[in-house]
């Protein structure tokens, strides 16, 4: 059944404001917009009857060019990506200024339904108890998926604010403008660049929605808004500049530099308020102390340092006399602008987002290696390597400082040091919360945490290192299983025990699912990475230590996307739930943190879930332990076959030379390489998260996000168990949640595509193993959802995926033309491969959440 708001408010909406590009007064554009629904229906039509792309696009040059001359048919399809972009980039903007029609801003996972809730159940107490310290933290990373450059992204921002006013001569407009706009970047952003974009984001987005949010938690439960209890209830964390793992152009001067911006942007949007409420806190004895605020934060932001604001601590001093002096004597008038303002000083600081330094594991091995080699006390690198894990580490304990000088160290060693004089830097400018972790990518051992204690010991002042949290990451199957181990490990040894008692007896580790879900799969990843948290939670209790986990979520379900709300609130009291930190990438920050709407809603969404497992814990039980076995048995299967496509030969040729994997490092969306590796031969191993999930997405195959699924589901089936795994998917909403969001992989994915390739010589039977397993999948989740589709209680989610997944049909077609052609052979090799990168980006942009 479709939803009938949707309908009107987006769908009608796309076909009447769609129209509009045909009457743009530029060459070329009418007869692009007149042909592309021919295409359209060609490659619908098409790979219904089994055609393969070139044939689709063959005829299309015949019955619109007339014409065998392949000049002027790649001109058109050129012209096609261009419009196809803007179709795109058209759509999200209708479905941007429709958000708060499409969905209840107030319905379940609101702040509202969970107050109203609170209030019926007489558990307001609990809830203010739990808001002393819960928090939820929001990680904008660097990772490159946001294929619009800055400037498309504000048409994008002005046309959803002129749509949702149905301000048509300003719609008009803007698509004038779009269509003159280039789309791609013509060089690679640095890290600061990255940063820059992300900025945006703080200042018009997440400045705004954070203290609404707060504001109305404040009013609902009769709190004040300049003392209200937790300003840390919503933070945002920043990647951009302190991101070094396989990044080699982030420095410690970027990170400085970077932490100079964050600072800057914030006492901008300070220095804003401040002389708004000046307008109406004209009152004798307060205007002048709003004054000193406003001359103290200019200062700090423009003029001489000396006469600004060191600190916040300083700003809330003048804030609250002034607040003082407008109750005393002039009957709080206007009290609740100041209020309020306070508030947004506690919440963002100096710092406006807290800042991460994150490494990989193998950097720290290589850079005490050096260390060692400079130790008069360290006989020889080989006899240190043969001692167990324990010596080693009681070996680097005994450092009382670095030996041999630091400029003498090698260039990248000698990077990775500055990185702790930055991080210490930047909480001197810009406050203690502003960079407080170092995080350990690729974290395998005991030693591998230690590395980076040990040098944040030997590199931070006193008051640096103990407010330091160090962070381990583990990602892969075979970390995930070692992960309690290793954290047992680590509290037992008395230096890190002494560090964790003095953080408060806190201990933050993230876990990753990208890298888990490229090495086991979908159902392995997410089972282990639950099991892991089960054990590190246990483990953590045992000691006395509250764990924070740290998820590296990203976008797609591939990543751990999906429905977050659903994740957080199924996970249950075998988990530490003090705390929801999530990494939040490239285009899932733009759709859904880029407007003000969206940001709210869905921040509300992961502060209810959060919340909902503390105050309504009956409302999800635990897995018995006959269910947890199926789920285990599940697993198991999966990641077997998993590991067997994964082991075949031509895996790696495949997404080396079939796939668009080789063209993301031209796309020119992000600083970072698209390998960790050399240039040469690909690795499996040196593939990074993005390229690996976004070829496959681009194929329209998304392997990563349900391979596997179906023939786990299939097994237990054949085994007799179909009752019980049908009544886990009804009554789990962990497991129902873990198979919605490969449905919506599966709901994203086209193999008639690709279907030529399983003619192909090379790679025919390998494409046959994929398409055998999808369908597979996309039965046997069809069939636990009792046959009512992918993505039945979903609606919303569906239908936009349907309407996007019909707009890039045409470029889909283009892209796999152009692969298909290369493989066959031609002269002209450079124009095929651009028809690829260029049809790359609608495609991303299309999927919002691709990779």
């Amino acid at each position: 059944m479709k939803n009938l708001n949707y309908q009107e408010e987006v769908t009608t909406r796309f076909t009447v404001y769609n129209s509009l590009f045909l009457d743009l007064p530029y060459g070329h554009i009418y007869r692009t917009g007149t042909v592309l629904p021919m295409l359209q229906q060609l490659s619908q039509s098409g790979y219904e009857e089994g055609k393969d792309p070139v044939e689709i696009i063959e005829k299309f040059q015949r019955k619109i060019l007339g014409t065998q001359d392949d000049k002027e048919l790649h001109n058109l399809l050129f012209q096609l990506i261009q419009y196809i972009e803007r179709q795109v980039l058209l759509f999200d903007s209708i479905e941007d200024a429709a958000f708060g029609k499409i969905y209840n801003l107030e319905g379940k996972g609101s702040v509202k339904e969970l107050i109203g809730r609170v209030r019926h159940t007489s558990k307001m107490e609990e809830l203010k108890e739990k808001l002393k310290n819960f928090s939820v933290r929001i990680v904008l990373t660097a990772h490159p998926t946001q294929f619009y450059p800055g400037n498309v992204l504000a048409i994008n921002n002005d046309l959803e604010a002129a749509i949702r006013t149905g301000d048509l001569n300003t719609i008009n407009s803007l698509l004038k403008q779009l269509g003159k706009t280039p789309f791609i970047k013509r060089d690679k952003p640095s890290p600061y660049d990255e940063a820059v974009s992300l900025c945006w984001y703080l200042e018009n987005v997440f400045y705004k929605s954070i203290p609404a949010i707060l504001y109305d938690l404040a009013e609902d439960m009769d709190e004040s808004f300049e003392e209200w209890i937790n300003p840390n209830l919503l933070t945002v964390g920043f990647w951009p500049g302190g991101d070094r793992d396989g990044n080699p152009f982030v420095t410690h001067d970027i990170t400085l530099k970077v932490a100079d911006r964050l600072r800057e942007t914030i006492l901008k949007c300070y220095y804003r308020d401040i002389r708004a409420i000046r307008r109406r806190l004209t009152f004798k004895g307060v205007e002048e102390k709003i004054q000193e605020a406003e001359n103290k934060v200019y200062h700090a932001l423009f003029g001489d340092k000396s006469k600004g604001f060191i600190n916040p601590d300083e700003l809330l001093q003048v804030l609250h006399e002034a607040l003082e002096n407008l109750k005393a004597d002039h009957m709080g008038l206007f009290s609740d602008l100041l209020e309020k303002f306070i508030l947004k000083v506690r919440i963002f600081g100096f710092h406006f987002s807290i800042m991460d330094i994150r490494q990989d594991s193998r950097k720290h091995d290589g850079l005490w290696e050096e260390i060692l080699s400079k130790d008069d006390n360290t006989s020889t690198i080989a006899q240190y390597e043969k001692l167990p894990e324990a010596d080693k580490i009681k070996h680097l304990m005994s450092f009382e400082k670095l030996p041999g000088e630091e400029d003498d160290y090698d260039d990248f060693h000698l990077e990775m040091l500055k990185s702790f004089d930055a991080l210490e830097e930047i909480k001197k400018r810009n406050g203690d919360r502003a960079c407080h972790r170092y995080i350990i990518s690729n974290c395998q051992s005991a030693l591998h945490v230690m590395e980076v204690f040990q040098l944040a010991r030997l590199k931070l002042s006193k008051k640096a290192y103990e407010n330091l949290d160090v962070v381990p990451l583990f990602e892969t199957i075979d970390d995930l299983a070692k992960a309690s181990d290793i954290m047992q490990q680590l509290y037992e040894i008395p230096e890190y025990r002494e560090h964790v008692k003095n953080r408060n007896e806190q201990q933050t580790i993230m876990v990753g699912f990208s890298d888990g879900t490229k090495d086991g799969g979908y159902l392995r990843a997410n089972w282990s990475i639950f099991l892991a948290k089960e054990a590190l939670t246990d483990i953590s209790r045992k000691y006395g230590i509250n764990v924070i986990f740290f998820d590296g979520r990203g976008g797609p379900p591939a990543r751990g996307g999906g429905n977050m709300h659903d994740f957080y609130a199924s996970l249950g009291s075998n988990i530490e739930d003090q705390e929801i930190q999530v990494t939040i990438q490239g285009q899932t920050i733009s759709s859904n943190y880029g407007k003000v709407n969206s940001c709210r809603y869905n921040l509300e969404q992961l502060l209810s879930a959060g919340l909902e497992n503390h105050l309504f814990p009956e409302n999800n039980r635990q897995l018995s332990e006959s269910e947890r076995k199926l789920v285990d048995q599940m697993a198991d299967i999966s990641y077997q076959l998993y590991n067997d496509f994964k082991n075949h030969d031509k895996f790696t040729p495949y997404l080396a030379n079939v796939t668009p994997l080789k063209y993301f490092g031209e796309t020119n969306i992000g600083s970072r390489p698209s390998s960790r590796g050399k240039k040469g031969e690909l690795k499996f191993e040196d593939l990074r998260a993005i390229p690996f999930v976004g070829a496959w997405a681009q194929m329209k195959q998304n392997i990563p996000g349900f391979y596997g699924v179906g023939t786990a589901l299939k097994s237990l089936k054949d085994s007799g168990k179909e009752q019980e795994v049908n009544a886990l998917y009804k009554d789990s909403l962990f497991f129902k949640t873990l198979l919605g969001n490969s449905m919506q992989s599966i709901a994203k994915s086209f193999y008639p595509a690709t279907a030529y390739l399983g003619k192909d010589k090379e790679f025919g039977e390998f494409w046959h193993i994929m398409k055998k397993e999808f369908d597979l999948s996309k039965a046997e989740l069809d069939a636990i959802s009792d046959n009512k589709g992918m993505m039945h209680d979903a609606q919303v989610s569906k239908e936009s995926i349907a309407i996007r997944e019909r707009i890039v049909l045409p470029l889909i077609s283009i892209q796999q033309y152009a692969i298909q052609k290369l493989r066959d052979g031609v002269e002209d090799e450079e124009t095929f491969k651009r028809l690829i990168l260029r049809s790359m980006f609608g495609i991303m942009n299309a999927a919002r959440n691709a990779a």
